[in-house]
C-alpha cells in the first residue's frame, strides 16, 4: 500500500479514541469556530482533556484553528485572542482496495463541461483525461517514476520481469462494472496521458488475472 494510503488510514483510526471522536462531531456540528471551553463543555469532559485531544486532530488534519477575541473589544486590555477550532475542509476516505471514484467524477464532469460548450464527447474526455494527468503527475515523470506516479492513486503497479507494470488493480472498478466501455475508455485515455509525461513509451497489452491493465516500457 502506498504512503498516502498509510496516512489516511492514521487519520480516520484517530477518530477510534471515544473522546476523541465526541469532540470531533461536537466541533463539526457547531455553525462556527469553538473554544477549548465551548468543547470540553460540549462533551462533558475536563478542559486539559479537551485541549489534547483537540490538538490530536489538528495534527491529524481533521480540524484547523483560528484566533479571535471573543469580548469583541481591540486595543490595550482587550486580553489575548482565543484558539477556536473548527472541521478542516479536507476531504479524507479510506477504501480497501483502493478507490479513486474522485478522480473519475472529476475526468467525466470536465468532459461534460467541454461538451456542453461544444466539444464532441471523444475529445472532451481525451482533453480531461490530459488535464487530470497534468494535475496527478505535477511535471514529467521518468523511467521508474511512473509506478511512483500511478501507486498513490491506486493501481497497485507491480514490475515484472518482462519489462512490464501490471496494474493490479482497478481504481474506479464498481464504475467500470456497470459502464465498462466509457469507464474503461477514460482510464486509458488517463493512462496514456500519464504515460506521455514519461521518458519511456507506454504499449498497452491484454491485462491477464488479477491484472486490471498492463503497460510496457521502452526506452
Amino acid at each position: 500500500m502506498d504512503e498516502a494510503f498509510g496516512q489516511r488510514v492514521a487519520r480516520v483510526g484517530s477518530l477510534a479514541d471515544p473522546v476523541r471522536r465526541a469532540l470531533y462531531r461536537f466541533v463539526a456540528e457547531q455553525p462556527g469556530a469553538v473554544s477549548r471551553d465551548q468543547a470540553a463543555s460540549g462533551v462533558d469532559v475536563p478542559r486539559h482533556t479537551a485541549k489534547f485531544h483537540l490538538e490530536r486532530l489538528v495534527d491529524e488534519g481533521l480540524l484547523v484553528t483560528e484566533f479571535r477575541r471573543l469580548t469583541g473589544r481591540t486595543g490595550p486590555g482587550a486580553g489575548r485572542p482565543a484558539k477556536l477550532y473548527r472541521r478542516s475542509r479536507r476531504e479524507l476516505t479510506v477504501s480497501v482496495p483502493s478507490r479513486r471514484y474522485d478522480l473519475a467524477g472529476q475526468v467525466l464532469a470536465d468532459a461534460v463541461e467541454r461538451t456542453l460548450a461544444g466539444t464532441p464527447m471523444p475529445d472532451a474526455l481525451a482533453a480531461a483525461a490530459d488535464d487530470a494527468a497534468d494535475a496527478v503527475t505535477a511535471g514529467a515523470v521518468e523511467g521508474q517514476a511512473l509506478l511512483e506516479t500511478l501507486a498513490p492513486l491506486g493501481y497497485e503497479p507491480r514490475a515484472e520481469d518482462d519489462g512490464t507494470l501490471c496494474l493490479a488493480n482497478c481504481p474506479f472498478d464498481r464504475l467500470a462494472a456497470d459502464h465498462r466501455d466509457l469507464v474503461c475508455g477514460v482510464n486509458r485515455s488517463f493512462l496514456t496521458a500519464v504515460a506521455r509525461r514519461s521518458a519511456a513509451t507506454v504499449e498497452p497489452v491484454e491485462p491477464g488475472p488479477g491484472c486490471c491493465a498492463r503497460v510496457r516500457l521502452s526506452a
